[in-house]
């Protein structure tokens, strides 16, 4: 095959890099295990985060390198499971509740926000034009959402490998450390997700 010689400038002279069109594919797909590194040669290319990968393809939670904070945090692969795991149940609607429901056009849900965006995927998909959440705080009446998601110190530190099961500190813990935000960023995640 001859190459036309008028063009030779235009000529790129390599192959495309299949590995990189790979890495793009799977960023649609799974945005969030897809980073930037840089490569042997000093430029920045897109770099798959396989241990991320695995826990978007698992059904449980995969073990793997220490969960560390680049908006990552302890927690977080049990999350990606919560968000991803599929659930058994199905919106019913309440019409004695509704106003002109044969005619709306909208839909008022009550329940789990993460059940009912997980509801919502499959029906009602590319048909929802706004969805608003309610995040859960607690008002100091009955409520069925935790809003205090501190975790005890001594808990928090064994679990994100800050100490050992013997009390040993194994890293500097400084005041700013995740303990408080970790379960409430497992909490909001796979609702983030799915918005």
């Amino acid at each position: 095959m001859l190459a036309d010689m008028e063009n030779i400038d235009t000529l790129k002279m390599h192959s495309p890099n299949l590995t990189q069109a790979n890495i793009a594919r799977i960023a649609e797909l799974f945005p969030g295990c897809v980073t930037e590194a840089k490569g042997e040669d000093g430029r920045v290319k897109l770099s798959v985060d396989f241990d991320q990968l695995r826990q978007e393809l698992s059904e449980h939670i995969v073990e793997g390198p220490q969960e560390r904070y680049h908006l990552n945090w302890p927690g977080k692969r049990e999350a990606l499971l919560t968000a991803n795991a599929p659930i058994a149940k199905t919106l019913r609607p309440c019409r004695e509740e509704s106003v002109n429901f044969d005619t709306t056009k909208n839909l008022f849900i009550e329940g789990d926000n993460l059940d009912a965006l997980k509801l919502l995927q499959e029906t009602y998909l590319v048909k929802v034009k706004m969805i608003y959440i309610d995040p859960p705080y607690n008002t100091g009446n009955d409520f069925i959402y935790e809003d205090d998601f501190a975790e005890g110190v001594d808990e928090y530190l064994v679990r994100s490998s800050q100490r050992d099961n013997r009390g040993n500190r194994l890293v500097v813990n400084t005041k700013a450390n995740g303990r408080i935000h970790s379960n409430w960023l497992s909490m909001i995640f796979p609702r983030l997700k799915f918005s």
